[in-house]
């Protein structure tokens, strides 16, 4: 049994995370900001098994405190709204590339026998056709990004430099219970279950690689059991989908009409496509067990069964 700081516990994908964690034994230590992203409520069902801790990683001595005694570093915390980053870049900067440095510091000085950067797909741009594979040169095209491609610069060198055991994911863009209703599957979903306006940017036509928030967690989990130190790995769920495509999935399966779509002004900078190779990691043998209609079947209905969470 392992003891594992999970940072960023608290927001969407890192409290999934935590359950299976929890699930398998492991001791789990959060720390968590608690933001409007993350919240206590998230971790409820499993808040008696865990060791919180409410800090900020960009804040030397939170990181410091909260990786003491731990074996394992998995690092969700981040600021990860595009639009949030394109309005006000620099909470991005802060919490992406100055909380990686504070937990790369901590994590020199205790002896960490694995440090998991969770990173995305986003850094290597967009795609015209084709899938990225690990080794493609990162060309980051939002402020977000560049601050991701920037955190995992800044791991790599602290790897080559300081012998910090670093493996890297990067995952497609996730959906499942516990994401803000900021971001796009889950505001289709909350807007139609009142019947609003469903909001898309351009035509629709933009393309995402779609994983179920468990799959990439499975994934992760593969990752920490047999990956190699120094490797990065790509998680994605293989299902590409038009923006427009995959909310009109929402309304069939909520049997609501289109009319609820409208169009709305794209955002600058808005990348095409993303796409993933995912073979590296299959080998570890991990594979997503979702389909897109299955894995959103299961989110819809959480979000049905959970209002309190988005109003």
């Amino acid at each position: 049994m392992s003891s594992v700081l999970v940072t960023g516990g608290a927001g969407f994908i890192g409290c999934n995370f935590v359950r299976f964690l929890v699930k398998e034994g492991h001791e789990a230590t959060v720390l968590d900001k608690l933001t409007y992203a993350g919240s206590m409520e998230n971790l409820k069902d499993v808040k008696g098994r865990i060791n919180f801790i409410k800090g900020d990683i960009a804040e030397k001595r939170d990181a410091e405190k909260a990786i003491k005694g731990c074996e394992i570093v998995v690092n969700f915390a981040a600021e990860t709204h595009v639009d949030r980053s394109i309005q006000d870049p620099e909470p991005f900067i802060r919490s992406n590339v100055f909380g990686m440095h504070a937990l790369l510091d901590a994590a020199r000085r205790h002896d960490v026998k694995k440090f998991i950067h969770i990173s995305t797909d986003e850094v290597y741009g967009s795609a015209a056709k084709g899938f990225f594979i690990e080794t493609d040169t990162l060309s980051p095209r939002n402020p977000y990004s560049a601050t991701k491609a920037a955190a995992e610069q800044l791991g790599i060198a602290y790897a080559n430099t300081y012998g910090i055991k670093l493996m890297i994911t990067r995952s497609s863009n996730n959906y499942g219970p516990y994401q803000n209703a900021e971001k796009f599957i889950p505001k289709m979903i909350t807007n139609a279950l009142q019947n609003k306006q469903m909001p898309i940017y351009g035509a629709g036509k933009n393309i995402r690689d779609w994983i179920f928030v468990e799959d990439n967690c499975t994934g992760i989990l593969a990752v920490i059991k047999k990956g190699r130190t120094g490797e990065i790995y790509n998680i994605g769920g293989g299902n590409e989908k038009r923006n427009i495509d995959a909310a009109r999935t929402i309304l069939k399966i909520l049997g609501k009409p289109e009319s609820l779509l409208t169009f709305v002004a794209d955002r600058p900078g808005h990348d095409f496509r993303y796409a993933l190779d995912t073979a590296k990691a299959r080998k570890l043998g991990w594979k997503p067990a979702h389909t897109f209609e299955a894995g959103m079947k299961k989110t819809i209905e959480w979000y049905k069964n959970n209002t309190w969470f988005w109003q």
